[in-house]
């Protein structure tokens, strides 16, 4: 019996989130997000059936759904599994199957864990079916995948950590995006030692904010544009202080993206991200970072490595839940049993 495993990364964006979101970076003319995979994962198993059943597990969600065939799967309306079935119903498999998936993710952290799975799910039945998928294909798919489930326009930053692994430059311009790896390793220790992630335990909704941001920009309303121009110019900044190895201006840079991104929309932060900010700031942290679209979700806290155990400590005596994740340079990984 075939068993096929996949597993992918979620991701910390650093900069230049939002700009991702088409059509704002033609907008801007062109833009760059700066983002890393880290070790907080997702899963998908897929094990061949010898009859017609169709069997969808979640077991983060303890959901667990049965069919009598693919046709009987894709016309149930269960919102529970709906990402799922739109996953079943793009590669229409024409065998019997049991899917079985789960994430590590918090439940609308802002790491990116549904855009994760989706390149997971998108390796596993690729594997399974053995119809290989480039890159910009997978990255078209999921994207679109998700728009259709959330309803809501999508950006595509998010996908390329699960697909590549590592510290990612994604350039956008008229032509698209075009990937690039940064394979400074002293730029990717340099992170990881001052790298504290924490979940604000309010879980936000990407795709409502990110709406938000996009009819603010199109109908000319308030400091959008300005500020996604800030938010620009910050990622290029970024971009240029890592390639130079001028570490100590991260955490300049990271307040300066604060700043812009809350200018965006006040959508973006929330009273738990503002009391983590203060706690953490207060411990000895340097800068903190809204993770995706924010609104709650997961907060990027940079600190010095000299007080980090002690900003870890603060933010829990504050009942925040600090979880033990570092970037990673592993992508997509798929295997196959049977």
């Amino acid at each position: 019996m075939t068993k096929v495993s996949a597993k992918s990364p979620t991701r910390v964006d650093l900069a230049g989130g939002t700009l991702d979101l088409w059509p704002l970076y033609t907008f801007l003319g062109r833009a760059t997000t700066l983002n890393v995979a880290i070790d907080i994962f997702t899963y998908a198993e897929i094990t061949q059936r010898s009859d017609r059943q169709v069997t969808l597990i979640i077991d983060d969600m303890s959901a667990k759904k049965t069919y009598a065939s693919v046709e009987e799967c894709l016309a149930d309306e269960d919102g529970s599994f709906r990402l799922l079935r739109e996953h079943v119903r793009y590669w229409k498999p024409p065998f019997g199957f049991e899917l079985r998936t789960r994430s590590e993710s918090p439940v609308g952290g802002g790491l990116g864990g549904s855009s994760s799975l989706s390149v997971t799910l998108l390796g596993a039945f690729s594997r399974w079916l053995d119809r290989k998928l480039t890159v910009d294909q997978a990255v078209t798919a999921a994207s679109n995948i998700e728009a259709k489930v959330l309803h809501v326009p999508t950006g595509t930053q998010d996908y390329y950590p699960p697909l590549l692994g590592g510290l990612n430059l994604l350039h956008y311009s008229a032509d698209g995006c075009k990937p690039q790896k940064f394979v400074s390793k002293a730029c990717f220790a340099e992170i990881e030692k001052h790298f504290i992630l924490v979940y604000t335990g309010k879980p936000h909704q990407s795709g409502l904010n990110n709406w938000e941001v996009l009819k603010d920009t199109i109908e000319k309303r308030g400091n959008a544009m300005a500020a996604l121009g800030e938010l620009k110019v910050v990622a290029d900044e970024m971009v240029r202080v890592l390639n130079a190895g001028h570490w100590s201006a991260i955490k300049d840079l990271l307040n300066e993206e604060y700043n812009a991104r809350v200018k965006l929309s006040s959508v973006f932060t929330s009273p738990e991200i503002e009391r983590l900010k203060r706690v953490s700031l207060e411990a000895g942290a340097e800068a903190v970072k809204i993770c995706g679209a924010g609104g709650g979700g997961c907060v990027l806290v940079w600190s010095p490595p000299e007080v980090r155990e002690g900003v870890i400590k603060q933010c829990r005596n504050a009942g925040f839940q600090v979880l033990p994740a570092r970037p990673i340079e592993q992508g997509l990984a798929v295997e196959v049993a049977g």
